[in-house]
């Protein structure tokens, strides 16, 4: 049987996705990416997953695009979806 995660969106995530807008949010790629791990499957190595550390420890990012990087967080049956931005506006 197949899991499938509730999904949370933070304020952060919800003020990413007004500045990104739809046409790249609904790009085929963030939805294959949405739609594996809301099914708890392991992202394809060109998304280049990985765990974050320091004050981010706990989280993930996945680079979706060039410069397009999304953070979440799996946890208690809810994927959280933290932020979806360029590397540099979510890490300085």
């Amino acid at each position: 049987m197949e899991v499938l995660f509730n999904i949370a969106l933070t304020k952060d995530f919800k003020r990413d996705l007004k500045k990104l807008g739809e046409k790249k949010f609904f790009s085929p790629e963030v939805i294959e990416v949405l739609y594996l791990l809301q099914r708890g499957r392991s992202l394809p190595a060109k998304y280049k997953d990985h765990a974050l550390i320091g004050e981010m420890a706990g989280y993930r990012d996945c680079h979706i695009f060039n410069d397009l990087v999304l953070i979440y967080k799996i946890e208690n049956n809810l994927l959280y979806l933290v932020r979806i931005n360029t590397h540099s506006e979510i890490f300085g």
